[in-house]
């Protein structure tokens, strides 16, 4: 997906993404799913299920988000509650794909309870989507450069850097700064110091 919706999708407010899909608007619904799907997919990628499942725990997310958004009363929590649908998919995801004991044969046995979900889970995931954010509203060459330092294993030789954006070599450290400093101030707007 290019960049446009992606910036869209992160200057709407959840409280306007809400309300415009409660209207009906499928432009809200197809910028609301730009906006999280990273952070729905990053749950089952943590809890460690192949692409096919993941896909289907974010589908399963997506569909409850779709039945259950009437009845979200504060729109600032959906992330949250996005990470607790995707927790309780997984869930119920493994316990599904485990062996299970028949309550035929063992009727006393007490009902499974979903756990719940890991406080550093929910603050590393919380953390990764203030920076998917952050990302998205920073300029391409801004944001790429970034990617290309700070996001590839092995990261690459600034020659190679500077060959990928059209910089000089000398530039790149320069440049480097003044797009971090830019993200930091966008973290710092989203509330992660």
């Amino acid at each position: 997906m290019d960049t446009a919706p992606k910036k869209q999708a992160a200057a709407w407010t959840d409280t306007r993404l809400v309300r415009e899909c409660l209207s009906g608007s499928e432009q809200a619904w197809s910028l609301l799913i730009e906006k999280y799907k990273a952070l729905i997919y990053s749950i089952p990628v943590k809890y460690g299920l192949p692409p096919h499942e993941a896909a289907d725990v974010f589908q399963a997310t997506c569909m409850e988000l779709l039945t259950r958004l009437p009845q979200l009363r504060e729109p600032d929590a959906l992330p949250k509650w996005l990470m607790q649908v995707a927790h309780h998919q997984c869930y119920r995801w493994k316990r599904q794909s485990q062996r299970m004991v028949s309550r035929d044969t063992q009727p006393d046995l007490p009902e499974a309870e979903t756990p719940a979900i890991a406080e550093s889970l929910v603050q590393q995931t919380q953390e990764e989507q203030m920076l998917r954010e952050a990302m998205g509203v920073l300029a391409p060459k801004c944001r790429r450069l970034i990617e290309l330092l700070f996001f590839e294993t092995p990261s690459r030789p600034y020659s190679e850097v500077a060959s990928e954006l059209g910089l000089a070599v000398g530039s790149i450290g320069f440049t480097r700064q003044k797009c971090i400093d830019r993200l930091r101030r966008r973290l710092g707007e989203l509330g992660l110091d």
